[in-house]
């Protein structure tokens, strides 16, 4: 009997020729521009927001305009550098001396507070709640913050108190100049702890258990542990710690503002505020647009220098 049931045979099969070299071009073109469409977005918000405003400053850098009218505009060559750093002028001293100064208390204070602090919360039970709790000055307003504080250095205020339970004087923090810096850079490394402190316990949390057993079973201390192990295991974490608080620093403005606006004379004008006053107060923007691409240049020197520092030490950032 004859199989009527034959399998069918394909039909013959179908070849694609090969790609050309212009083939493969038109394909790569047409794929970038696919990506640069879904790109088109966050371009024109970077247009907007960051690559406009920075051609804009520079221009008023080297400007003359009071801030009004766009045809007002007058060109004056370095006319706005020189001038900031010109005899008479303040913005080197004190403004510039006050904001590294500013920007080095608060990093010394906060690294070195925060350090300690997620050593020890590292070693307690609730993690969690002591971290939130170090973490909360970073969620209220700066203009809160600084206004409780302003309050708690009057010469009635809860420091002053301390001070004369202790038997010591009262001291006007905001109102000498030797002490209204060092008095903002105190609340300034308070109100920035608490990322600091986030930051470091989950850099401890990363540090393998097996290199304190091993530091046990030789009989080392706590304080060996610590400068030994601990430190040298944290860098990652603290170069970025001391990275961002240092920026911080650099660019403080409203706390200084809302507890001394300068003052007194000018022991604690920054940068950032001398900006603003430049621009909104005397009306000179392009003073201010100088003073700000002057910060610019140091707040990425520093920021360079302290890579340095760290890669060289054996860290890679």
């Amino acid at each position: 009997m004859v199989n009527t049931l034959a399998p069918q045979t394909a039909g013959p099969a179908t070849h694609r020729p090969p790609l050309t070299g212009a083939d493969r071009d038109r394909a790569r073109r047409r794929q970038t521009a696919v990506a640069y469409l879904f790109l088109a977005p966050v371009l024109l918000f970077f247009a907007v927001f960051l690559v406009l405003p920075l051609g804009f400053a520079l221009l008023l850098s080297t400007s003359r305009w009071a801030g009004f009218d766009l045809w007002d505009i007058r060109p004056a060559g370095p006319a706005n550098f020189t001038g900031l750093f010109a005899d008479g002028s303040t913005f080197l001293v004190p403004v510039l001396t006050n904001t590294l100064l500013f920007a080095l208390g608060t990093v010394a204070l906060a690294l070195a507070g925060s350090v300690l602090v997620a050593t020890c919360v590292d070693r307690l039970r609730l993690q969690g709640l002591w971290r939130t709790l170090y973490f909360l000055p970073m969620v209220t307003t700066v203009v809160a913050v600084g206004n409780v504080w302003k309050y708690m250095y009057e010469p009635g205020g809860l420091v002053n108190g301390v001070l004369n339970a202790l038997g010591l004087g009262s001291v006007a923090f905001l109102q000498d100049p030797r002490t209204a810096l060092p008095a903002v850079v105190v609340v300034q490394a308070w109100a920035s702890a608490g990322s600091a402190v986030l930051v470091l316990t989950a850099g401890l949390k990363s540090i393998p258990v097996t290199y304190y057993e091993a530091a046990a079973l030789d009989g080392a201390g706590a304080v060996t542990v610590f400068w030994r192990i601990t430190l040298p295991l944290l860098r990652p974490s603290l170069l970025f710690v001391c990275v961002t608080q240092f920026l911080t620093g650099l660019q403080s403005f409203a706390l200084i503002t809302v507890m001394t606006k300068g003052g007194p004379g000018n022991a604690t004008a920054v940068a950032a505020l001398e900006m603003y006053r430049q621009a909104f107060s005397y009306g000179d923007w392009g003073t201010a647009s100088a003073a700000a691409f002057v910060l610019f240049v140091v707040v990425l020197l520093i920021t360079l220098v302290q890579l340095w520092l760290f890669r060289r030490r054996g860290e890679d950032a």
